[in-house]
């Protein structure tokens, strides 16, 4: 469905440091910066990219926004999450478990990234 997501950082080199951390734990290679200074994480089925704001403004996160990673098992989320917390990152809502709701049975984690965003790794069980 989607080409690509593109999120805002303020420090590229901190942001680049917790990504290259949480999506290896996904089995994802390490991001590439390019000449512009935006950094690029290259997928079969797309693209995540950080940049710094075309328009001179601090990066903020989107209220209400939440970008999920797609995790293999329950054990990957935990070591998702485990990376990111030792990566700048800081954890939001409910611990790293099982959230049920009115479809499948879901194990989730949450993260804040350096500037902000909301992120989640998840696997359906």
């Amino acid at each position: 469905m989607f080409s690509h997501v593109m999120i805002g950082a303020n420090d590229m080199n901190a942001s680049k440091k917790f990504y290259d951390a949480v999506l290896a734990t996904l089995g994802h290679p390490a991001g590439t910066l390019d000449p512009n200074g935006r950094c690029f994480y290259l997928t079969p089925a797309g693209i995540f990219a950080l940049t710094t704001p075309i328009n001179g403004e601090p990066a903020s996160h989107g209220n209400g926004s939440t970008i999920g990673f797609a995790a293999k098992s329950p054990e990957e989320v935990d070591a998702w999450h485990a990376a990111g917390v030792a990566n700048g990152g800081t954890t939001c809502e409910d611990p790293p478990g099982v959230r049920e709701g009115g479809g499948p049975k879901l194990y989730l984690a949450y993260l804040r990234d350096p500037s902000g965003n909301k992120i989640c790794a998840l696997h359906r069980l």
